[in-house]
Formats: structure tokens, C-alpha cells, sequence
């Protein structure tokens, strides 16, 4: 059971058949649960999680970033992440 959800987009790129490269936008969700973090290709458990930050870009979106104990995990995303993010450190202050 997920608390808080994020979308976050990877961009695919690929060669068609006539040698055009196309970019395939994905859209996936990151979920925070009560044990940790869900992504289409990692689960992290809370205990493992240091903190997540959020770096802006000027044009909108930006990248959220997972600090883990197996490094930092960048997930671009098109929404504000505060609600994400706050729910992530009051989670951390409970299971401390």
C-alpha cells in the first residue's frame, strides 16, 4: 500500500527502421510505502533511504534524487515533489 505517489518519466531512444531516432517518453510511478520505495526497477527499503532531494530546472520538472547506501538514484519528474518529500522525512522521524 503506497502513501505517496510521484510520476517520474524515462526517455527511451531508439532507431527506427529508416535509421530516424525517436525518443519514447515513459511515464512510471515512484511510491513511498511504510518499508520503503517502489520504482519500475528498484525497491529500496526505508532504513536504507539517507534522504531525497530535488534539484529544479528552469523550464519546469526536474530531477528527484534518492541518496541510498548503494549511491544516488535520479528520477525526472514534471510535478512539485515537496508533499513527496516531507511525507518521506516525517516517515524517517517515525521509524528512527
Amino acid at each position: 500500500m503506497s502513501i505517496y505517489l510521484i510520476s517520474y518519466i524515462e526517455i527511451e531512444r531508439q532507431i527506427d527502421f529508416y535509421y530516424q531516432m525517436k525518443q519514447i517518453e515513459k511515464k512510471f510511478e515512484l511510491q513511498l510505502t511504510i518499508d520503503g520505495f517502489i520504482s519500475d526497477r528498484h525497491q529500496f527499503m526505508l532504513q536504507h533511504v539517507y534522504d531525497v532531494s530535488h534539484k529544479p530546472f528552469s523550464f519546469g520538472g526536474g530531477l528527484l534524487y534518492l541518496h541510498t547506501n548503494q549511491g544516488v538514484f535520479p528520477f525526472q519528474i514534471q510535478e512539485n515533489p515537496s508533499t513527496f518529500i516531507q511525507g518521506f522525512k516525517s516517515l524517517k522521524t517515525e521509524h528512527s
